[in-house]
């Protein structure tokens, strides 16, 4: 191999590396489909109404983190993450991690409502209070926004102690680098599922969306832990959810056949919180 040759190979993995960095995750593209999806299956008169939302931007007074959209909405709570000062509190609102080998159980992993299925109907709340400031229902409507897909991320829901895979080091086929399991599910398998297949971002008929809207938001939360038990940990591991866990200095490595695997299964994911969140838009401003 030429020393050109492997300049290039090292340059291309290094992009590939920071391909998968979490701020091209389910946190950007995945969140802003889930949005989109939102806003097709609204009424005119709520996307009027969110507009109207979206012109109190300012009042928020977060000008690196704009919220000119809904899309922008899906994102802005993780843009503000940086600024550790002013929000550094509400950092376990994006997530629930229930360990997958034991019960069920939220209370027990949500103190004082700080994880996303209580920030979820926190905001609902807060979003359909009308005696509330125009600037204090758009933050809810940023958080309902961003929160709603979190809580559809299996790896936002269940894990086995390791902080939401963020401890498993894992592969994407042939490619490595720093990835870990969540950025895995958060990044290229989001990516992969939503741009493989049928447009994802379109109005649904009633009989199509029906489906996805029954249920409260724990069992929406219950939905996305089981997947996170019956689906992530076993591909991963290639064995049973509670079975050996991968050791330290281990990889979960995911070949074509299982990404394919998981493909729908992510789609669907990113359809639910969607639908939902268009239905709970409904529900609080129409």
């Amino acid at each position: 191999m030429t020393r050109l040759i492997r300049l290039v190979l090292v340059a291309a993995l290094a992009m590939t590396a920071l391909a998968v960095r979490p701020a091209l995750a389910w946190g950007d593209y995945g969140h802003r489909t889930i949005a989109a999806i939102a806003e097709a299956n609204v009424s005119p008169k709520v996307r009027a109404r969110i507009r109207t939302l979206l012109a109190q931007e300012k009042e928020l007074a977060t000008p690196e983190c704009p919220l000119k959209t809904l899309e922008d909405a899906s994102v802005w709570a993780d843009c503000i993450r940086r600024d550790d000062l002013r929000w550094g509190y509400s950092a376990p609102w994006h997530y629930v991690n229930i360990d997958i080998c034991k019960p069920f159980d939220i209370k027990a992993n949500c103190p004082n409502g700080s994880c996303v299925p209580a920030q979820v109907m926190r905001n609902q709340k807060l979003l359909a209070d009308r005696k509330l400031p125009a600037h204090a229902r758009l933050e809810a409507l940023a958080w309902l926004t961003h929160t709603m897909g979190d809580m559809h991320q299996p790896m936002h829901a269940g894990d086995r102690g390791d902080l939401g895979g963020n401890r498993v080091s894992a592969s994407y086929g042939i490619v490595e680098g720093r990835m870990n399991l969540h950025r895995l599910w958060d990044g290229p398998i989001a990516e992969r599922a939503i741009t493989q297949g049928a447009p994802m971002v379109r109005r649904y008929t009633a009989p199509e969306r029906s489906p996805y809207l029954t249920g409260s938001v724990e069992d929406w939360a219950l939905e996305t832990w089981s997947i996170a038990r019956d689906t992530v940990y076993p591909t991963a591991q290639h064995g049973p959810a509670c079975g050996p866990a991968i050791p330290s200095g281990g990889r979960a490595r995911h070949d074509d056949a299982d990404i394919e695997t998981l493909i729908p299964v992510v789609r669907q994911q990113v359809l639910r919180a969607g639908l939902r969140l268009a239905a709970e838009l409904e529900r609080a401003l129409g």
